[in-house]
């Protein structure tokens, strides 16, 4: 079936303003995926919202000074593997050449998904870390996102090359309702993303910044306002690129998401370094 798009008016939020990389506000990746799944559920698809795969982000949206909407395309492709892949584009203008971009593409299953087992959090690391990391301290210098953002609170815990620590999602979801009820808050997942951002800090010697995931599948959808927990392993790397699975849970101890091979890399070229002080970390983690 042939290629079809859409177009979609995004409301830049308040809070979009506190997502910043190397000086420009820059559209969350979790929010892009909100964006792409309120498309698809609105184009009238039998997509199920709650399982994501091949998912890539290749090029930031970035946000003008004083926006309130941004115009973008939503592309959808109906796969013959009972698959509908979405893309998200926006317009160039060269003169008079005008030229599409992609910005983030995903698929989501017209069938349910076996979503696996999930390992109870309690099983996975030990009591006492190796390491650990104040809240203060990642939002100063390893993830310098405006307050909005600061959704890992007290400590992030590192150990034998995994993390973990305590989410907190803020209380506003303004606009956002009806999709909070399929895919959740946005904020808990980026906070995990977060962790896996500072561990990967402390095993290379760049900022890694996600682009990219195998599979997500959410089991509950969090909820504003309330608080979980994040674990993050790493699963591989090489020197360009590093691969995590992450998972929230809840207050229970009950999986809400897991994330499978995130990808992260270096997409500053190089000119963004981990602070110094992050190295003695690698000695923690690794000894």
């Amino acid at each position: 079936m042939m290629a079809r798009q859409q177009p979609v008016a995004i409301t830049v939020q308040p809070w979009f303003r506190d997502h910043c990389f190397n000086g420009k506000v820059i559209l969350p990746a979790v929010e892009t995926m909100e964006i792409m799944a309120a498309a698809v559920k609105e184009s009238g698809t039998d997509a199920l919202l709650s399982g994501m795969y091949d998912a890539g982000f290749s090029k930031f949206l970035e946000i003008p000074a004083g926006a309130t909407e941004l115009s973008a395309l939503v592309e959808y492709d109906e796969e013959d593997e009972g698959e509908i892949g979405v893309k998200l584009l926006s317009r160039t203008c060269y003169k008079k050449i005008t030229r599409l971009k992609e910005h983030a593409r995903i698929k989501f299953s017209t069938r349910p998904q076996n979503r696996g087992e999930t390992v109870p959090i309690d099983q996975l690391f030990p009591t006492q870390p190796t390491g650990s990391v104040a809240a203060k301290h990642i939002y100063e210098e390893l993830v310098p996102f405006g307050p909005c953002y600061h959704t890992l609170t007290g400590h992030l815990h590192l150990s034998n090359l995994a993390a973990w620590g305590i989410l907190q999602a803020p209380n506003f979801l303004q606009g956002q309702e009806e999709m909070a009820k399929n895919l959740g808050s946005p904020f808990p997942l980026d906070g995990a993303m977060h962790a896996a951002c500072v561990l990967g800090q402390t095993i290379s010697d760049f900022v890694p910044f996600p682009v990219g995931f195998a599979e997500r599948i959410i089991h509950r959808p969090t909820k504003a306002g309330a608080q979980y927990s994040t674990t993050v392993v790493l699963v591989s790397q090489d020197s360009g690129e590093l691969v995590f699975d992450l998972s929230i849970f809840d207050a229970a101890g009950k999986p809400c998401e897991t994330v499978k091979g995130l990808k992260m890399r270096d997409v500053s070229g190089g000119q963004i370094k981990p602070p110094e002080w992050i190295k003695r970390y690698r000695f923690l983690v690794s000894g």
